[in-house]
């Protein structure tokens, strides 16, 4: 039966300005709906699937996929509670239950509470203000020093950025606690790179970062200009250009910081590979938990049109560029490249097959280029300055300032902007001030859910591409995870490999079942109930079929526990 209590008109009014996009509006429509009711209700879906022109079982279909949105009414407060490994050590469980507890001493004692809905999170992009929460799109620091009254006050401010440089290229302005708005930006430089860039020939963009050697932030550490020069060669429009803002690895918040502090940078990132590659539509893709950066860049997208920034002939040069915010839902998987692009067409966020790869049939079958947050932000000091000057910075092989978001059992954690080839040493004991409490290192889990461990014996390796490759750790997009003595590493290991079994899609086989058999078998370890055999299967890494997986989780989900065994052989003892 229709729910006759909701009003659509207001929906209504917003879908007319989205309807010309079809399907590909349908994530801003359904978070319009949840905006507008506290959850997406049946004549919502029934609206936008007769607005966009979409069948509403996909409707349905994608609303229960992604976790940020609810079919059923949700709380007037909903609360996300991080339970990520560093959140959970610094307290996140005790967080929850004093919070659950509170909430029912409230209730029975008759006193209004009003309705709320508390949930774990398995990252939100916090990590050095742990343990985290969202409280109604707002994000929360060192949320166990905060009472239930501090919560539902409606009185929470969004915490600053920690920010840490030994070198200031990306973060100059950043950590200040306030945001980069174009006048400040502009102030301090901003946009003179994209004016240079728009007095050279796309040629001779690309050429000068080709000279400087950038390589992809994401995790893949691919040449950027290798990326231009693919788009570049594909003729005709539209050709697309996709800043990849979702961040949802446990451990990073590098993207965040940049978000929240420096929009512009990002923009003139955009602007200048646009302007190289013959791009003429870009899309901000901005992680769901996200609110306040999403609101950011919104902003920053309207100072930049009008300022002549954005849109038609800029700067009187001909170049035409448009930039859309999009907000994600909640997956992991939107922070695979190619899921990403489905995301935005309106679908779930399910990885494509490769080839063919986006820069020949990208976002709706269009040529497209892909870079994360990290990586357009490099691209204005590398017009600024000129190569030779980027390549002061950094090593040969690995050129440039790198940011590492630096969480867990350290004195100091926080975003640290770092040249290439420093040793994890000096991070974490000379920058970061060692340890916390004095405690002895047990652990550095480098690169997220699904990087590797390191010990204190690997301290002196050099923080680059081609050194951690060859020493079998992961850079990824430079999450680096600390754990003291007192750590329990098989309930870390157990907390990863739950993440990863619920993120997998599913699409390949022997991913969905080898995420939950690796679950299964860690759940026996963290009880102690390791079983005959299952030591053996932990270190088949044929049950998880890497070779066969079509995106990176499926290609690295065995990569945590196959590091623990190697450091660690004592930890999976059966009799243990």
């Amino acid at each position: 039966m229709p729910d006759t209590t909701i009003d659509l008109s207001e929906l209504t009014r917003l879908l007319t300005s989205l309807s010309h996009q079809g399907r590909a509006a349908l994530l801003p429509a359904l978070h319009a709906a949840q905006d507008l009711y506290g959850f997406i209700p049946p004549d919502a879906v029934a609206e936008i699937g007769k607005m966009l022109a979409v069948p509403v079982e996909d409707i349905r279909e994608v609303v229960d996929y992604y976790p940020l949105f609810y079919r059923e009414p949700a709380g007037k407060t909903v609360i996300h509670v991080c339970n990520n490994p560093v959140c959970a050590n610094a307290g996140a469980e005790a967080v929850m239950k004093r919070l659950s507890q509170t909430i029912e001493i409230h209730r029975q004692a008759g006193e209004p509470v009003g309705t709320l809905t508390i949930e774990y999170a398995p990252c939100l992009g916090l990590c050095e203000h742990a343990p985290a929460m969202i409280v109604q799109g707002t994000s929360v620091a060192r949320a166990d020093s905060l009472s239930y009254e501090d919560l539902v006050s409606g009185k929470l401010r969004h915490p600053r950025s920690i920010v840490r440089n030994e070198v200031s290229i990306l973060t100059t302005n950043c950590g200040k606690n306030r945001v980069n708005w174009l006048s400040l930006y502009q102030a301090s430089g901003g946009y003179k790179a994209l004016r240079k860039a728009l007095e050279m020939s796309p040629e001779q963009v690309i050429a000068e970062v080709k000279a400087s050697g950038l390589q992809g932030r994401g995790g893949a550490a691919y040449p950027a200009a290798l990326k231009w020069e693919a788009l570049a060669r594909m003729s005709g429009q539209p050709k697309y250009l996709v800043c990849n803002a979702d961040e949802a690895e446990p451990g990073a918040f590098k993207d965040r910081v940049l978000l929240e502090d420096e929009p512009h940078m990002i923009l003139e990132g955009m602007l200048i590979a646009a302007y190289a590659t013959g791009a003429s539509k870009g899309y901000v893709y901005v992680r769901g938990e996200y609110l306040f950066q999403y609101n950011v860049m919104l902003r920053a997208v309207q100072e930049a049109q009008n300022a002549g920034l954005l849109g038609e002939s800029i700067l009187g040069s001909g170049f035409c560029f448009e930039v859309e915010v999009r907000r994600g839902a909640g997956t992991y998987l939107a922070g695979e490249e190619t899921a990403l692009l489905e995301s935005i067409e309106g679908k779930r966020t399910l990885p494509r097959r490769r080839p063919p790869y986006p820069a020949e049939k990208g976002l709706f079958g269009k040529p497209t280029l892909i870079h994360n947050v990290e990586t357009l932000a490099n691209l204005p000091y590398i017009l600024r300055a000129g190569a030779e000057a980027y390549r002061q910075t950094g090593t040969p092989a690995s050129p440039g300032p790198k940011l590492f978001c630096l969480s867990g059992d350290v004195t100091m954690p926080g975003l640290y902007e770092v040249p290439f080839g420093i040793t994890l040493r000096h991070l974490l004991m000379d920058l970061a001030g060692g340890v916390r409490g004095g405690k002895r290192l047990q652990a550095v889990l480098i690169g997220g859910a699904a990087g590797a461990f390191c010990t204190e014996e690997q301290l002196d390796l050099p923080l680059t591409v081609e050194d951690l490759n060859a020493a079998g750790l992961p850079l990824g997009s430079g999450v680096i995870t600390i754990f003291d003595e007192t750590r329990d590493l098989r309930g870390i290991l157990l907390r990863l490999g739950l993440f990863l079994a619920e993120e997998s899609c599913g699409i390949c086989p022997s991913c969905k079942m080898g995420t939950r058999r690796q679950a299964e078998i860690l759940t026996r370890l963290a009880t102690g109930r390791l079983a005959s055999g299952d030591l053996d299967a932990l270190e088949d890494t044929s049950w998880t079929a890497p070779a066969e997986s079509i995106c990176g989780l499926g290609q690295t989900a065995a990569v945590p526990v196959l590091s623990a065994l190697k450091n660690w052989p004592e930890l999976f003892s059966v009799n243990g």
